[in-house]
């Protein structure tokens, strides 16, 4: 689903799929396509579609990302996408900021949502292991997917904000304040530990992921 709003001449991206989400390679390349044409390409669509309006009304546009634009915890196309719409943001934000035009990106952390439905991600992820060649799954052993959707449940009770109008407020500011700023990022995670983690070295940053998910045929951490 891709979801747009247009009002006074600004301009609202926020394209939301979250799923085929997995190991790389647990997809293929299809997965990267159908995730890439909503997240990525929607965006570029509709922005582009009216950007010669946005121009001459010198408005605004707001992208919505994710702090997954500036960090990837896991495979898969979602952390693809959404990198690739702040690449869009930065570069459109500098080529139009002479005709006045403001671009604006927000990044949320995890906020209950379908796309954080843990019920949806689990089945998503058991249908991607029962399509995977039993070589693949060799690879991996069979408790992988058992202590993976463990860990979605927990990372889904450490992470989860259920307040979901501190993106709306985000959103607000964004497109009604008279200096809005650059980048937003609602959330408490993404602020206190996402961001602040995208920032560190990444051979650290490697170790730390490393050390927190589950290993292919190791049963215990």
């Amino acid at each position: 689903m891709h979801v747009f709003h247009v009002a006074l001449l600004n301009i609202m991206n926020n394209a939301g799929v979250g799923t085929p989400s997995g190991p790389c390679d647990w997809l293929n390349v299809e997965d990267y396509k159908s995730m890439l044409a909503v997240n990525l390409n929607g965006v570029i669509d509709v922005t582009l579609s009216v950007l010669q309006l946005i121009k001459k009304a010198k408005g605004r546009v707001v992208n919505v990302a994710s702090v997954f634009g500036r960090i990837s915890p896991f495979g898969g196309p979602y952390c693809v996408s959404k990198y690739g719409v702040e690449a869009f943001n930065d570069s459109l934000r500098l080529n139009v900021a002479p005709f006045g035009v403001k671009v604006l990106c927000i990044e949320p952390g995890f906020f209950k949502t379908s796309m954080s439905d843990t019920a949806v991600l689990k089945s998503n992820m058991k249908k991607l292991w029962d399509r995977l060649p039993q070589e693949t799954k060799d690879d991996y052993g069979p408790a992988f997917l058992d202590i993976m959707l463990e860990q979605m449940d927990e990372r889904s009770r450490q992470f989860t904000d259920g307040d979901l109008m501190k993106v709306v407020s985000c959103m607000e500011h964004a497109i009604s304040a008279l200096h809005p700023r650059y980048r937003y990022s609602p959330g408490w995670d993404a602020k206190f530990f996402w961001l602040p983690l995208s920032y560190m070295p990444s051979c650290l940053v490697d170790r730390f992921f490393l050390r927190y998910t589950p290993h292919p045929k190791v049963s215990v951490l």
